[in-house]
């Protein structure tokens, strides 16, 4: 029961935050969830399927003859460009929609400070109450792009430096020297 209450209260907190910032945080929710979807799907990625794909990837390396021919060094380059696209897919992707979320803001801002100068345009500055929905309008949804973003840099940073060490490691574990240890 108590948590019923406090979903209903999360849900009425966010509705809230939703109406005083305007349509533009709307669509700031949308980019935000892509955003996130994209990282989940990296996510998965990196801990459910590269680790099958290096397994398989030194797996026929180590099956390889011979390795230190150019033909083998060729078939190695392409086999770790496969890799580098897979791990890299959808990053810039992320770093687009991370780049979106603070001008998104900028956009609430915009149309948040138009709206203040209609009230003040109409009726004056004499009603400070209807200037300040105009100001939420305004501050709210630069506020939420700039945490949406930071959030986003931080975690397209941290899939990126993992991305390549995954791809530094298993470019050293397809080196014809190495890879018999590691299979």
């Amino acid at each position: 029961m108590q948590f019923d209450l406090t979903l209903i209260d999360w849900f009425a907190s966010v509705n809230h935050f939703m109406t005083q910032g305007g349509p533009i945080l709307y669509w700031l929710a949308a980019v935000v969830m892509l955003c996130w979807l994209c990282v989940m799907e990296r996510l998965l990625f990196l801990y459910g399927y590269f680790p099958a794909l290096q397994r398989a990837l030194l797996t026929r390396w180590a099956a390889r003859e011979e390795q230190g021919s150019w033909h083998a060094q060729a078939i190695r380059a392409g086999w770790l460009l496969q890799a580098k696209q897979a791990l890299q897919q959808n990053l810039n992707f992320l770093k687009v929609l991370v780049a979106v979320c603070p001008m998104l803001g900028l956009l609430g801002t915009v149309t948040g400070m138009i709206s203040v100068f209609d009230v003040m345009a109409t009726l004056g500055s004499s009603e400070p109450k209807l200037m300040a929905a105009g100001i939420s309008l305004a501050t709210l949804p630069t506020m939420a792009g700039m945490v949406a973003a930071l959030a986003g840099m931080f975690a397209h940073a941290r899939l990126t430096k993992s991305c390549d060490r995954r791809y530094s490691r298993l470019e050293k574990l397809l080196r014809p020297s190495m890879n018999k240890e590691y299979v």
